[in-house]
């Protein structure tokens, strides 16, 4: 008879009753409605007014807010209505005042009780369901006073010394029992005879509680909401409350409200973000049964009419709705029945619901038998959903990741040389079959680690070092005297000393000593190679487009050449001497002093170059100078781009491993924000190999302040007190809540408060020098327990 008084009433609502609103001036904070559901109070700071509910639509019958002495008493955080008597209302005001409302008294005022004993806001008042004269607050001065307007008096004071009291409500199942939520997350039950103690208290959230319901048909089921986001469901059956259903939303929850005759469904409305009311079923709790979104700013208030698919709402949009189910979204329609993902090692996971497969082989036949069977609700198809989940295992080693946790647990990027970095993670590339990544490793060796000179270079300073050592075992007069004997050109008129180069006045080199005159014929054929701008033309050592032979020199090219180039120089008039094979020497470390440590690095200078041009310049011996000048290659451009080519592959790896081995070399030439970006990427996917070691190196390494941060946030770790379960915020060693001490020693029974050793069998311990000192005595706990402690 229940179910079939059920349907007609759901057909009948339905059917007959139509979203409407009617906008107020300000915002409203809070609505109630009277036993019959035809009238509904709205207040707020600056309004307080009772609207009858006509034909579907909202008409004023009462502005309580009149009179001469408009106080804060006005300024309303809550409303009631009394469940019997339909003229009597309760407000709970924001100076802490709580105010009896008469809607029968003659007077314009309607004011009849006002109670003052709360030093501070009342945020919430309830009336008993049954004892009508009975009224229960609740205040931010962490007080409950029970009200009778028979005596209009408090006969009750409850302090639950738990902060703030967010929310009090009678149980309409149990006539003495009333619950009450506070500001730290627990949830009181009181027997509101017994005002110095509650009966039971457990923790209920994370943060503050902002709202109470017991179900309207169990006895035993209580909803709670609050800040941290959570709507949750418990049975108080048992001595300990058992969490039976939790629903996890999008923003701190403000107001809940249970469905009538529906047992599993229950409204909720945001403190702040959201601003529609959802209807969720505790038994699908990931995705609302329905939602409604008329309203255009937080919901303060919820009212069900005593039908399920009726109910009145209030808004800080300055509007009261009168809502109806078959307006509202249904979000499970709207969701993606498919889905698919892929997993780091490959593996593909693919969900569909089973109403895509059952309406592909719907026939004839089918439909002809679901004729004559009954339709489930709506509340029955939301939760009655099954989904088919297969998943299909990766079995070609090319498309898995192994190569990704090898590398980054096989790769060094820092404690050794460049250059051996570079061979070790090359080899690394190799041996997993990356031979692209191989080879931009040993690229990156060579560019930064081989020290890279021109051809011009490599020959000037062989020159150069030859001209060292002639300098460093030749005498210097010995030196200007063969200098006089190289023939210079006759149309440049190059004069030595102040002697012509033929010969002149002033010529001595008749008076010369045969010792004097004895001069080394390789030094002399070395000096005139360096006075006509050749050098050393072994084979291994010229790059150029003619190699020239020990035999044969080309001197009508060379000389077409010179002209070109430098139209004021001109060969020597006299023949080109035989020359021997000269053996060049290796260009050491000692002879160029500022040797580049890479390609970047283009000036560099030897003690033998500065000798040579300061002879020259004193003989006044004009030295050819090497023909091709060539610039350092800058590389750094095409490192950076192969760095972003890397990235946009989606191989971070690479990207950020050559970011952290170069260093300062190549980070000033890339955005710090792309930088961070790559950063992030690659500590992501090493998360979810859970690579833990290998993120924590690479941040260190990183030298980035963003990613730097990211070790020293999240890493505090909390412990509970050992007697009430409450987290120890500011010392490790003294309860906030209980004011008991915890972790005391188990040998001097004082607190702990640096480190603390304890046994894993029987959690008892002390200080560690205490307990040391003990187990030189005795295997046993120090406590008595019988436990023979072992430390680890």
């Amino acid at each position: 008879m229940h179910n079939v008084a059920k349907v007609v009433q759901d057909r009948v609502s339905h059917h007959n009753a139509r979203t409407t609103c009617v906008h107020i001036d300000q915002p409203i904070n809070t609505i109630s409605a009277n036993k019959d559901f035809s009238q509904v109070a709205v207040a707020g700071r600056n309004v307080f007014r009772i609207f009858s509910i006509e034909d579907d639509d909202f008409v004023e019958k009462l502005n309580l807010r009149v009179g001469k002495n408009l106080n804060l008493n006005f300024s309303t955080a809550d409303v009631t209505w009394n469940p019997v008597e339909d003229n009597i209302l309760a407000s709970a005001a924001t100076n802490g005042a709580v105010v009896i409302w008469d809607l029968n008294k003659p007077s314009r005022s309607k004011q009849e009780i006002i109670f003052n004993e709360h030093k501070r806001s009342v945020n919430k008042v309830c009336f008993h369901s049954t004892e009508h004269n009975l009224l229960l607050s609740g205040s931010q001065d962490g007080l409950m006073h029970m009200f009778d307007l028979r005596r209009k008096g408090v006969t009750f004071t409850y302090s639950g010394a738990s902060g703030y009291v967010r929310d009090v409500l009678f149980n309409p199942h149990h006539y003495f029992q009333f619950a009450a939520a506070y500001e730290n997350g627990n949830i009181q039950l009181w027997d509101y005879r017994r005002s110095d103690r509650w009966d039971r208290q457990f923790t209920a959230h994370l943060g503050p509680i902002s709202a109470l319901d017991w179900h309207p048909e169990e006895r035993h089921w209580i909803a709670s909401a609050g800040r941290d986001k959570a709507i949750k469901v418990w049975d108080l059956q048992l001595s300990k409350p058992n969490q039976m259903h939790t629903i996890q939303t999008i923003a701190s929850v403000a107001r809940i409200k249970w469905r009538p005759q529906r047992k599993h469904q229950i409204a909720s409305c945001a403190l702040l973000v959201d601003f529609s009311i959802n209807i969720w079923d505790v038994r699908r709790p990931y995705i609302p049964f329905a939602a409604f979104g008329e309203h255009r700013d937080v919901v303060t208030g919820i009212v069900w009419k005593n039908d399920p698919h009726v109910f009145l709402s209030g808004s800080k949009d300055n509007s009261l709705y009168q809502h109806v189910f078959r307006d509202a979204t249904r979000p499970a329609d709207k969701a993606n029945p498919i889905g698919m993902d892929i997993n780091v090692r490959g593996d593909i996971s693919h969900a569909s619901s089973d109403k895509l497969l059952a309406s592909g082989k719907s026939s004839n036949s089918n439909r002809l038998t679901s004729f004559f069977q009954r339709r489930p609700d709506k509340g029955e198809q939301f939760t009655t959903v099954n989904s088919s989940l297969l998943v299909f295992g990766n079995q070609d080693e090319n498309y898995t990741l192994d190569w990704f946790v090898e590398s980054a647990k096989r790769y060094l990027l820092t404690g050794k040389p460049l250059a051996e970095l570079c061979d070790h993670n090359a080899t690394v590339a190799l041996d997993l079959k990356r031979y692209q990544v191989a080879q931009t490793w040993s690229m990156l060796k060579h560019l930064y680690c081989t020290s890279c000179t021109t051809p011009a270079q490599t020959r000037t300073l062989s020159v150069l070092a030859n001209l060292g050592e002639s300098l460093k075992t030749t005498d210097t007069d010995r030196l200007k005297q063969t200098l006089e004997n190289i023939h210079l050109p006759d149309n440049r008129a190059t004069k030595t000393n102040g002697r012509d180069a033929h010969g002149g006045p002033g010529d001595n080199s008749a008076g010369t000593s045969e010792d004097d005159s004895d001069i080394d014929t390789s030094e002399l054929e070395n000096l005139t190679n360096i006075a006509s701008g050749l050098t050393n033309q072994q084979p291994e050592d010229f790059f150029g487009d003619i190699e020239v032979e020990h035999g044969a020199f080309d001197i009508e090219g060379t000389r077409t050449t010179l002209d070109n180039q430098f139209e004021d120089w001109v060969l020597p008039s006299e023949a080109f001497h035989p020359r021997h094979e000269i053996v060049d020497r290796c260009i050491s470390p000692d002879h160029i002093h500022d040797s580049p440590s890479s390609a970047n690095d283009s000036e560099f200078s030897s003690s033998a170059h500065h000798t040579a041009l300061e002879s020259a310049k004193d003989d006044n011996v004009k030295l050819v100078p090497h023909m091709h000048q060539f610039q350092a290659w800058e590389f750094t451009s095409l490192v950076c781009d192969m760095l972003n080519f890397y990235a946009e592959q989606g191989d971070v790896q690479m990207t950020v491993s050559v970011l952290v081995m170069l260093g300062d070399k190549i980070r000033s030439h890339i955005d710090e924000e792309k930088q961070e970006q790559w950063f992030m990427g690659y500590l992501e996917l090493l998360a979810r190999f859970s690579l833990w070691n290998t993120s924590t190196e690479i941040i260190k390494l990183s030298n980035h302040s963003a990613v730097g941060a990211l070790n020293q946030q999240s890493t505090t770790m909390h412990t509970n007190c050992n007697k009430c379960g409450k987290r120890l915020s500011r010392a490790g060693w003294l309860c906030n809540r209980c004011k008991m001490l915890t972790n005391t020693c188990s040998i001097c029974h004082l607190p702990v408060k640096g480190l603390y050793v304890w046994c894993q069998g029987c959690s008892h311990g002390g200080h560690l020098q205490h307990i040391q000192e003990w187990l030189t005595k005795s295997q046993e706990c120090p406590t008595g327990c019988g436990h023979l402690c072992e430390y680890s």
